[in-house]
């Protein structure tokens, strides 16, 4: 069985806009790393539909961009994409899936079948399935930024404190944290 990763970029005060983080070569090259261990990637349909209008153009070669980013876009668009929706089920992005049913038994049915893990990169999706208790391990680059508005990571809260057990903590050069946490059992 694989383990569910939840990586995402944060800011000191807990926002997870995707705008709010430092986007440059150190962070590009850990998600690259979390990308590259990972055997799937999981979203809610938002993320989803946010990545599906930008990187298969740059892996196709239609949007400009740096060599980095085109070999990140092209690695992605191999990799296995799970989506989470009720409003939509066709996701012709390459190598995407629908995950469709009850919650707990589909996302952990995907564990199961992904010995390689499975990288989750949703905040509202991450709610949900850390109250199911589904989600082992946290993968967080703190950024040095107060943004001072929302959203903010788990903002609709949860029924009881997580507890985790500190993995890893690397500083970058840029002054963003990358810090992993792995869920304390028991």
């Amino acid at each position: 069985m694989g383990l569910l990763t939840f990586g995402l970029n944060v800011t000191l005060d807990g926002c997870v806009d995707h705008q709010e983080g430092i986007a440059d070569d150190e962070t590009h090259a850990f998600f690259t790393r979390l990308m590259d261990e990972g055997g799937a990637m999981l979203w809610g349909r938002v993320t989803y539909e946010m990545m599906e209008s930008y990187w298969p153009a740059v892996a196709r070669g239609d949007e400009e961009a740096p060599q980095a980013i085109r070999e990140w876009a092209v690695k992605l668009e191999a990799k296995p994409k799970y989506v989470v929706s009720t409003t939509r089920t066709r996701f012709p992005w390459t190598h995407s899936h629908h995950l469709a049913g009850d919650l707990r038994s589909s996302v952990q049915t995907l564990k199961d079948a992904t010995p390689a893990g499975v990288l989750l990169g949703s905040g509202k999706l991450a709610t949900a399935l850390d109250r199911l208790d589904l989600i082992d391990e946290y993968r967080f680059l703190v950024h040095p930024r107060i943004a001072g508005h929302g959203p903010t990571l788990h903002e609709r809260g949860l029924a009881s404190t997580r507890r985790l057990e500190l993995v890893s903590a690397e500083p970058l050069n840029n002054g963003a944290v990358a810090l992993h946490y792995r869920r304390a059992r028991g």
